[in-house]
């Protein structure tokens, strides 16, 4: 029980921190401006790890290395905690790729998560907000292939739930890969 209590909390603020440094790298892959409360919220959250690295590792192009390797890091800063906590010495020689695992599925329950308040916000606000205008252009890279293919069916855009049922299964393939390098 005590695992598992340790596990979750670590998944939390790991998940969090991770999926903050991965929003700060899309968002300014997407050139989205920071000058919005999304913007505001992963600055706060990221800074203090981002900044020290960015001094050492600079921008390649549009990527903000810097912002990946800080999710890495504590990705692999988690899976080590979690590793030390169960005890599993063997686990060590894998932790690079629980990591890699882990900030993959982070990446994909953001994405999941911002399909979810997308569809949400666009059935239920009248006006467009700021804040809906900053998850409509960071999910439309995503819907933008679906789009392509499923036509409007009277009215309505089925592009958010194909993309999150396509993203589901991607979650349940990581997490058979992930599951299988512990073996």
């Amino acid at each position: 029980m005590l695992y598992q209590i340790a596990s979750f909390l670590l998944d939390v603020v790991g998940g969090l921190l991770t999926g903050a440094c991965l929003l700060r790298l899309y968002m300014q892959w997407q050139r989205v401006p920071f000058s919005n409360p999304v913007g505001g919220l992963v600055f706060a959250l990221t800074d203090w790890l981002i900044m020290p690295l960015r001094r050492v590792i600079p921008p390649v192009g549009r990527w903000d290395v810097s912002s990946l390797v800080a999710a890495m890091l504590v990705q692999l800063v988690q899976y080590a905690l979690l590793t030390l906590l169960l005890g599993a010495g063997s686990a060590w020689a894998w932790l690079p790729w629980l990591a890699l695992f882990g900030l993959l599925r982070v990446a994909v329950s953001g994405l999941i998560g911002l399909l979810i308040v997308y569809a949400v916000l666009s059935w239920v606000q009248g006006g467009r907000s700021p804040l809906a205008d900053v998850i409509a252009r960071l999910c439309e890279p995503v819907l933008r292939p679906f789009r392509r293919v499923i036509p409007l069916m009277g009215g309505f855009d089925l592009s958010p739930l194909v993309a999150l049922v396509v993203l589901q299964v991607v979650m349940i393939v990581l997490g058979h890969l992930q599951a299988s390098v512990m073996r």
